[in-house]
């Protein structure tokens, strides 16, 4: 074999230039049968009929899921070419949220080709830029193909997004889930600055009990998960709301060092007990004054937020009280109540204080929650109640309105559509394929092998939905030649129809970005020939 004629002209006399290359070969083969194993294993998981990994975790948590990203995130992966992997379907997720699978198994795919090449012996270089050149024309395909949208055509933005929740476990809520995420997304787009959505702007908060019918959206709201203190007997509901979100501690101070007071006489003790109490009443005193009911108070390291005493004090003052607010929501609370931060109660102002025309304490499965309605001014944050039987249910669920929203977010920064349904894989893979017979020599090889490796995504469509995968395959590209450029695989009715008739579309953003970040991937993968590894 080749291998062996390496092995014979690695025989030749001392001083010869030529080493010998099996080294090379055996870390090359090994890097691309490591990650295409890792592809192999989230293959199953493409498409609407495929199938969800139950992932059982070191500290036997279980997760289950579909979304690629996640299951090669909690993967344990030894083998250093297999985490390129794992980074690729991050970059995806980070990139265009969505898509996570298909470009791990493109990966897969696409390396499986250089495998072949390279046992005919072409130049892994010659491979690597010969991909490069392909991915570059396929990018150029993808947008001619590609249909403007409008963003003010919701319709379309929720066809996406119900595309996106098909493959997940989740997908027979997406008639109410689809709306919810299009909704979220489209109040938090800022008109100044259009293309830059940050989804952390969006609050989901999830509750075990119910089902997935019973998520919420809160339209010009707040909803907190921490519930109000209701056990000094403070109120349960406050209309008219002034709200002060505070930073400082209601209990009496503590020292700066640790130190204990020694307390001799009855007399001292009262006297103690006496200031601590006036000093409570003149902090509420200052906070009722600046005519605010409703107090978010942050949770507080050093001493207790507040104390028994304290609750009770501003019970009796009617304020609405809320404590244990995270470091980490102030920002989104500050942001959507239109209030500032209040670090000292000196600076306690009306000013300061966010408005609502209600704030009220809501009963959600065996917990509460803070509901804030009829907030002054369209604030650009928005809210969801996601639902759930159970918390691996409201994890996907989370995970899969994350996926929708950034769909949403890719049309915004990019609004082009694509079909889905493998129709724009196998487009490409027809126009590289006639691009190839136009050039010359390892080349064409290597463009052709790059076209044949996308028609991985419609073979792999079929096959999880228990179709015959060649013959769907081939009498796709029929219909590709024919000029039916939308024509793609209808898992549902296990035909092949117009995927825009179907309403199975896709952004254009997360296709490129797959497509481009699935070579730069092989691209890495092939160019290493050998691992040194460093005791």
């Amino acid at each position: 074999s080749w291998r062996a004629s390496i092995m014979a002209v690695a025989k030749v006399k001392k001083g010869e230039t030529f080493r010998d290359d099996s080294r090379k070969v055996e870390v090359r083969i090994s890097n691309i049968e490591a990650a295409k194993a890792l592809s192999d294993a989230v293959r199953t998981s493409l498409g609407p009929r495929g199938m969800d990994k139950m992932v059982k975790q070191a500290d036997g948590e279980v997760i289950i899921t579909n979304d690629g990203a996640t299951i090669l995130d909690k993967v344990k992966v030894v083998h250093p070419a297999a985490k390129m992997l794992v980074e690729l379907s991050k970059s995806q997720d980070v990139n265009a949220g969505d898509g996570t699978t298909s470009v791990v198994v493109l990966c897969g795919s696409l390396l499986k080709k250089c495998l072949e090449l390279l046992n005919k012996g072409v130049h892994p270089t010659i491979i690597s830029d010969s991909m490069g050149k392909a991915c570059k024309k396929a990018a150029e395909i993808l947008q001619e193909m590609a249909a403007p949208i409008n963003l003010q055509d919701r319709e379309a933005l929720i066809r996406a997004a119900t595309t996106s929740l098909s493959s997940k476990v989740v997908s027979q809520y997406a008639s109410l889930l689809a709306p919810m995420s299009v909704d979220t997304v489209l109040k938090v787009i800022n008109p100044e600055n259009p293309n830059r959505v940050d989804l952390r702007d969006i609050s989901i908060i999830k509750k075990g009990g119910g089902t997935i019918d019973d998520s919420i959206m809160l339209d010009n709201g707040l909803l907190l998960n921490q519930k109000p203190c209701t056990s000094s007997g403070g109120p349960r509901r406050m209309e008219n709301a002034k709200i002060g979100l505070i930073q400082f501690c209601i209990s009496p101070p503590k020292t700066d060092l640790e130190s204990t007071v020694v307390v001799n006489d009855y007399q001292q003790m009262d006297r103690i007990l006496k200031e601590e109490r006036n000093y409570i009443l003149s902090i509420v005193k200052k906070i009722r004054k600046s005519g605010c009911n409703v107090l978010l108070i942050q949770k507080s390291i050093l001493r207790d937020a507040v104390t028994d005493l304290s609750l009770h004090y501003l019970a009796k003052a009617k304020i609405f009280v809320v404590r244990d607010i995270e470091r980490d929501q102030i920002e989104f609370i500050s942001k959507t109540l239109n209030c500032l931060p209040i670090a000292h109660v000196d600076h306690m102002t009306p000013e300061k204080l966010g408005h609502a025309q209600l704030v009220e304490e809501m009963p959600v499965g065996g917990s509460r929650i803070t509901k804030f309605t009829g907030v002054e001014g369209s604030a650009p944050t928005s809210c969801c109640l996601l639902r759930g039987s159970n918390k691996l249910v409201l994890e996907e669920a989370e995970r899969s309105v994350h996926d929708a929203q950034c769909v949403i977010r890719c049309l915004v920064q990019k609004p082009f559509m694509l079909a889905g349904g493998g129709a724009p894989e196998i487009e490409v893979s027809r126009q590289l394929g006639a691009w190839a017979k136009t050039l010359t020599g390892m080349e064409s090889y290597c463009v052709k092998g790059f076209a044949e490796a996308l028609e991985v995504i419609p073979y792999t469509l079929a096959e999880n939905a228990g179709l015959n995968p060649m013959q769907i395959v081939t009498e796709l590209r029929n219909h590709h030649l024919t000029g039916d450029v939308n024509h793609g695989i209808n898992v549902r009715k296990g035909c092949l129809t117009n995927m825009l008739d179907e309403n199975v579309v896709q952004p254009l953003q997360v296709t490129l970005s797959a497509f481009t970040l699935a070579t730069e991937c092989v691209r890495m993968i092939l160019k290493i020939d050998d691992i040194v590894p460093i005791r």
